[in-house]
């Protein structure tokens, strides 16, 4: 096993390499201990630091610590784990590029064992879609939007970008902060699965461990509060489109359904919203619901950035906090820190004695 695919695992070919060995994962996590010891430390040292830690000195134990890492996140099926485990691989294989990089430039007459730019587009197939330029690179929209979908910062929402023949200009510590991004999506897809009993069972206490520092570290806190009032304006409006029966287009439709998804409503919840429009089908609405909440699918999606409601034209009636706030449950999560609990009326609640109250007076 290669030393590019242990410092690497998430690549097409370290994959390959794990089948081509015939490695099989319940021998390994039972008898092989140092590769569960480091699967463990990657995950508890990505709570802790938001990086992976030191690699192991042994090839073997550090690529294949990596699967046996995805098996434990799957375990502990939190999904703030699934999403710090995720950013902290990719900021170690980030941090690995950029010195591989650098050291490919400043050696260009030594073979180099690690991973170069163009070998980092090819896998991920973005040759096509970014150009080289005098000033830097050129990426195009339809690729930039959702590679900077959860980078929050200012400088990377598209309004404040000179597009040009749908394309956005980067430099080159942009492009690679966008690989990043791409590695973090590939880790997070398929994330949590279903783990056999088997392997589980040799991996509990691992699992239970990794349990006791999010808890030590408050993290298994998820959104389960829905108050419109509170919402952000985009996602104001589309709810009261909703109700007032109105058409959404199909992006507008993924954009609410997702947000009401991660603030805790479920799918019978927001199947239930939907059917006051005339076009509702029930079933269609169910499987799209389902899609998006990840009951269906391997991915559990989140809802759109600023920078993606905007380009759709969602984002609307824009407020003060707006213009700080470059995500949808960023805006949110800040309105509910701002209010007390006790002032805090959950919609779902209201609904529920609305309906029992109108069932005693029958």
């Amino acid at each position: 096993m290669h030393r590019l695919h242990a410092r690497y695992p998430f690549l097409e070919a370290a994959r390959e390499s794990v089948a081509t060995e015939a490695v099989d994962l319940a021998t390994v996590v039972e008898q092989d201990r140092a590769v569960v010891d480091r699967a463990r430390q990657r995950i508890i040292t990505a709570l802790e630091e938001g990086d992976t830690g030191e690699s192991h000195r042994d090839h073997r134990i550090e690529l294949l610590s990596y699967p046996v890492a995805r098996v434990l996140v799957s375990m502990v099926e939190e999904q703030i784990l699934v999403r710090k485990y995720a950013r902290a691989e990719a900021e170690t294989a980030y941090d690995r590029f950029t010195a591989d990089m650098a050291e490919t430039t400043e050696l260009k007459s030594v073979e180099s064992t690690g991973l170069d730019l163009g070998a980092l587009l090819d896998e991920f197939a973005l040759q096509g879609a970014i150009d080289e330029t005098d000033a830097g690179y050129r990426i195009d929209v339809g690729t930039y939007l959702p590679l900077s979908e959860d980078l929050w910062a200012d400088e990377w929402r598209l309004v404040n970008r000179p597009l040009s023949a749908g394309e956005v200009p980067v430099d080159e510590d942009e492009l690679r902060t966008l690989l990043r991004e791409a590695i973090r999506g590939r880790i997070e897809d398929g994330l949590p699965f279903d783990v056999p009993d088997a392997i589980a069972s040799v991996l509990e206490d691992d699992a239970a461990a990794i349990r006791d520092v999010m808890a030590d570290l408050e993290l298994t806190r998820e959104i389960d509060t829905v108050v419109p009032d509170l919402f952000p304006p985009c996602m104001k409006a589309l709810l009261d489109q909703i109700q007032k029966g109105e058409h959404l287009p199909h992006h507008s439709r993924f954009a609410i359904t997702a947000f009401l998804s991660s603030i805790g409503m479920t799918t019978d919840q927001i199947v239930e919203l939907y059917r006051v429009n005339s076009s509702f089908g029930e079933k269609m609405t169910r499987y799209q619901t389902d899609h998006i909440r990840g009951e269906t699918s391997p991915t559990e999606y989140s809802p759109p950035s600023c920078a993606t409601m905007q380009s759709y034209g969602d984002c609307v009636n824009k407020d003060d906090l707006c213009e700080r706030i470059p995500h949808p449950m960023a805006y949110y999560e800040e309105r509910i820190d701002d209010v007390d609990d006790d002032e805090i009326e959950d919609w779902r609640e209201r609904a529920d004695e609305s309906e029992n109250g109108a069932t005693s007076g029958d």
